[in-house]
């Protein structure tokens, strides 16, 4: 962000929570108040994580790919995990989801519906901005209408659509009533929405000089190059240890790993699984794996030809071996995927068979179609682990049945812009988020990221009556419809779920070891420290 079973939450991870100020928040998304109790932050050395007890002090160095010259500060414009990441540094949400994808209070002390969920009152914790103002009600408001500004593409509008922001109003300096365009049982998840970030009333200058509410404040930013934030002493959940943190960009996973090894970086984002195997061991780093954190797909584009054919598509569900794509592309790190999100998670249509190769009945599927001779451009890049692998693999695999591949590799900068409207087939991945996140951001008819062009009207009704569904069993079995389509005719070929994979220099203390990328403690380096 993605199930018919929630993940568990390892006993460990409680202690955590508890000095970072939660309350063990069960059911954190489930109807009626959720509150957090105040509190210890890192400050409050006396939880101290294993690995020695935290200290203050120092400036951590933390490599990702990035997007080059065009990238942004903005945090309502974060798309990739560099985005994400020195967001979540600079700026609070009113929550983020937790390791098993519920919602978890963070700028909101507590939320309410009203009995028909159609009403949602937000009461803010205390918190300021980096200049010291207090967050309002009205910069809440102000963040959440410049997210939907229909002239904009920001990520999280999709996510904000059930909510009518202009009956929506601030009912005190700290509590707003949400109004929504309908009943809404899943509510928290919007507040936990990628992107979602809020942000000082009429805030504009977010490249050189953006405020925040994060635990970190902004220093410099080069696009492309770096980006240095300094600790916020004042922060809500109490100071981070760091006394800075540097965002380098380094697009080659080779130059991230070379650089961890050097002493250039503490931190490496996402490396491949050969380097974690070949490092894992022999103790010069410390390799951290991040299980069930990323989906791997092909998207097909439903709106043209080859792909606007749903025997086409079909066709491709059958070309995969996923087992043999999960072994070439991710070196076995990972598990097989069944064409759809979010395996594990609550929601996920898991009583769907698992769907094997079948090269015969995807000829006769091709043939039926008018295809026998199908000759794809399928797009790539080495922007993410495992790509140009997997694109090498399903090359072989479809030939076999027939069909002619035409690899083409993308920039590193601009594949994700790219692909998103171009082009009929790619390589796509996507981090964690809530199943009905998935949907409401990826595949109704106005979503901002709809890289299939999934646009079904009767697929968005589904998804409004599954929202609109207080019972939660009976809302699974809506999600599970919309799911048993998407398995049938959908446009993501979904063959496997890679595990996240982090290095970082043996001097690096508190990296979560149970953080799917997109949730709360993933690149969270407010909890980091240096032995």
């Amino acid at each position: 962000m993605h199930e018919g079973t929630t993940l568990p939450l390892p006993q460990d991870r409680f202690a955590g929570l508890r000095r970072r100020g939660f309350l063990a928040a069960t059911g954190a998304a489930s109807l009626g108040a959720l509150s957090l109790a105040g509190c210890g932050g890192p400050g409050d050395d006396s939880d101290p994580e294993p690995g020695g007890r935290p200290k203050r002090g120092g400036r951590l160095r933390a490599a990702f790919a990035g997007g080059g010259a065009s990238e942004t500060l903005d945090p309502h414009r974060a798309n990739l995990f560099a985005d994400a990441a020195r967001a979540k540094a600079l700026f609070d949400k009113l929550a983020d989801y937790g390791p098993d994808l519920s919602a978890r209070p963070r700028l909101a002390e507590r939320w309410e519906p009203n009995t028909t969920l159609d009403r949602w009152q937000v009461t803010l914790r205390e918190a300021t901005f980096h200049d010291g103002r207090p967050v309002t009600a009205e910069d809440v408001l102000h963040s959440y209408r410049r997210i939907a500004d229909p002239g904009e593409s920001f990520r999280a509008r999709a996510s904000l659509e059930p909510v009518d922001l202009d009956a929506s109003r601030a009912t005190g300096r700290r509590t707003v009533e949400f109004v929504l365009k309908r009943p809404t049982a899943e509510f928290p998840n919007v507040l936990a929405a990628f992107g979602a970030y809020v942000v000082p009333a009429h805030a504009s200058d977010f490249d050189r000089n953006p405020v925040g509410s994060g635990p970190f404040r902004f220093v410099s930013f080069t696009p492309g190059r770096s980006a240095v934030f300094r600790r916020y002493d004042d922060h809500w959940d109490g100071a981070p240890y760091l006394d800075e943190v540097e965002f380098v960009v380094a697009n080659d996973e080779s130059a991230r790993v070379n650089a961890l090894l050097g002493g250039q970086v503490e931190y490496a984002h996402e490396l491949a699984p050969t380097t974690a195997r070949a490092h894992e061991d022999q103790g010069r780093i410390r390799i951290v794996r991040l299980r069930n954190s990323a989906m791997q797909a092909f998207c097909m584009k439903t709106d043209r030809p080859p792909f606007d054919d749903v025997r086409v598509r079909r066709a491709f569900f059958l070309i995969a071996d996923r087992r043999e794509l999960v072994d070439a592309a991710l070196s076995g790190a990972g598990e097989t995927g069944n064409d759809l999100f979010g395996k594990g998670y609550e929601y996920y249509a898991d009583g769907l068979p698992q769907r094997e190769q079948d090269l015969d009945k995807a000829r006769f599927l091709l043939e039926q179609a008018g295809a026998a001779d199908l000759r794809v451009t399928l797009d790539t890049s080495a922007v993410a682990a495992g790509f140009t692998e997997a694109a090498s693999v399903f090359r072989d695999q479809a030939k076999r049945a027939g069909v002619t591949v035409d690899v083409r590799m993308g920039g590193k900068d601009t594949y994700w812009s790219d692909v998103l409207d171009r082009g009929t087939l790619c390589c796509y991945r996507s981090g964690a988020m809530p199943i009905e996140s998935h949907f409401s951001q990826r595949l109704l008819t106005d979503s901002t990221t709809n890289a299939t062009r999934w646009r079904h009207r009767d697929f968005d009704a589904l998804y409004r009556q599954a929202q609109s569904t207080r019972d939660r069993r009976e809302r699974g079995a809506v999600y599970e419809r919309m799911q048993r389509r998407l398995y049938s005719e959908g446009g993501f070929l979904v063959w496997g779920f890679a595990d996240w994979i982090i290095g970082t220099a043996r001097t690096v203390r508190g990296v979560a070891t149970d953080a799917p990328a997109n949730t709360l403690d993933w690149a969270r380096f407010d909890t980091v420290w240096l032995a």
